[in-house]
């Protein structure tokens, strides 16, 4: 079993490697600084050494006030060795200890600062306080996985989860963040808005999108076959895919989630109309919103990226493209939303809590 479930792991797997830009990163990780001080941050997807979340957190320690910073890997990373070589941080006489396949690992950091004394924090410094022991480097007893026991301890003992998990792994890897009463940031396909389990949690307000969203580039395994869109190589031939419906989601508490949406779109029959199936109007774009409607509105999946508790409230998925079947909510339609003969695309039901009716 033990042996059937590692292949499944790893073909699964083998599509799930996508390694974010440290750009994005930082794009996305500004808007959270307070949610890190004196906190114990885990990057449980993660390359320590090729993952540009460990660089994000290790480079900003200070400056974010961390406690301790761990990340783990899942065993043979495609890409394990082309920024720092694990076994090169280690002392010679530790060395014999690491097979030539080195992962998994796991490395955890408590101290970070100047070692060179050129005025600056940098990678060099960070492999150095690894080398002289300040900051531990050591190999899991198990394949890394996210679920393995021994790192099911890791997440219990750490605060604050930020990774870019599995894509295929997002219902699973979602479940267990909730499981253990955990707070996240982490990035994932926007379509998961409309798996049952993930919008039951956006709906009971247990978690929602963070601010950036749409497209995002991502470095690739060198295995993987070239595409006709959305895919290149650079100048280094480097693999990179692209993704046009990428999202952060996130349980921590953040300004954007408290704004109101300015809805300037006045209620007409003509741009709003009803649904054959069901007794609420269709908004075909977000900004057409009506701000004077009391009643159920069908809107697009991208009303989530503005969806503000305080302002509306989620009543339920229309349709969740499989099988024209529709998620079942209380107050929720079965089957695809039809206006005048034609059905629409997936429509989130909502409610405005203050419509200005004159």
């Amino acid at each position: 079993m033990a042996g059937n479930r590692s292949l499944r792991i790893a073909s699964s797997a083998k599509n799930d490697e996508f390694y974010t830009q440290l750009t994005d990163v930082e794009k996305e990780l500004k808007y959270y600084r307070k949610h890190f001080k004196d906190k114990t941050v885990l990057c449980n997807c993660d390359d320590p050494f090729e993952s540009n979340f460990f660089k994000y957190f290790v480079l900003n320690f200070n400056r974010l006030g961390l406690k301790k910073l761990i990340a783990t890997c899942y065993v043979d990373s495609p890409i394990g060795g082309r920024q720092l070589s694990f076994v090169d941080l280690l002392d010679n006489s530790l060395q014999h200890n690491f097979e030539k396949s080195y992962k998994p690992y796991k490395a955890v950091v408590t101290k970070v600062y100047d070692t060179t004394g050129d005025g600056g924090v940098d990678m060099f410094d960070v492999k150095q306080l690894f080398k002289t022991g300040e900051n531990e480097l050591t190999k899991l007893e198990g394949d890394g996985d996210f679920r393995s026991d021994e790192c099911l301890e890791l997440l219990d003992e750490c605060d604050v989860v930020v990774t870019n998990p599995p894509f295929s792994l997002f219902r699973e890897y979602i479940d267990l963040l909730i499981k253990h009463k955990k707070y996240f940031l982490i990035i994932g396909n926007q379509n998961a808005i409309t798996y049952k389990e993930i919008f039951s949690l956006l709906m009971n307000n247990h978690m929602w999108l963070g601010y950036n969203a749409g497209d995002m580039s991502f470095t690739v395994p060198d295995y993987y076959e070239p595409r006709e869109t959305r895919y290149w190589e650079d100048e280094t031939g480097q693999k990179w895919r692209s993704l046009g419906n990428i999202c952060w989601y996130t349980n921590l508490d953040i300004k954007k989630r408290h704004e109101n949406m300015i809805l300037i779109k006045k209620y007409n029959t003509e741009e709003h109309p009803r649904y054959d199936n069901y007794n609420a109007i269709n908004v075909d774009k977000v900004v057409d919103i009506p701000y004077d409607y009391d009643g159920y509105m069908g809107v697009p999946i991208t009303f989530m990226h503005k969806f503000n508790p305080d302002q509306f409230e989620l009543f339920g998925i229309m349709n969740t493209g499989e099988e024209n079947e529709g998620i079942r909510y209380p107050n929720t339609p079965h089957g695809r939303p039809i206006v005048n003969g034609k059905e629409k695309y997936l429509r989130i039901l909502i409610k405005n809590k203050h419509p200005e009716i004159n």
